[in-house]
């Protein structure tokens, strides 16, 4: 998946921090976008994935106008029902902007729904 940076993305403008370049909450939206995608086979009819823990290193500032773009690989052998994937960021000039592992747990849609509120 590819994102271009702006404006909208920046720490300066989530208030996650006063620079003008790519947010990390914004980026971990991203690469949390990318496990989703990458988990989506993982589900079965009426289940879904949803995100249980987050480690990430951000590594470079990426600043607006740039583009990232995001991976999100599952580990070989999942467990149960729970995923890990690792995650990475790579900007348009080919540098790492993050890596780390997001992990997901598999769950019945309407079931979930309900037991949140």
């Amino acid at each position: 998946m590819r994102f271009e940076v702006t404006e909208a993305d920046t720490a300066a403008s989530l208030g996650s921090g006063d620079v003008p370049v790519l947010a990390t909450p914004r980026l971990i939206a991203w690469l949390e976008a990318a496990t989703l995608q990458a988990g989506a086979h993982f589900a079965g009819p009426g289940q879904t994935t949803v995100g249980t823990a987050v480690r990430i290193e951000h590594r470079r500032a990426t600043r607006v106008g740039g583009a990232v773009d995001v991976f999100a690989e599952a580990a070989p052998a999942p467990t149960g029902r729970r995923l890990t994937f690792h995650v990475r960021a790579v900007d348009d000039a080919g540098e790492l902007v993050a890596t780390g592992e997001i992990d997901r747990a598999i769950v019945d849609r309407q079931q979930f729904l309900e037991g949140s509120s």
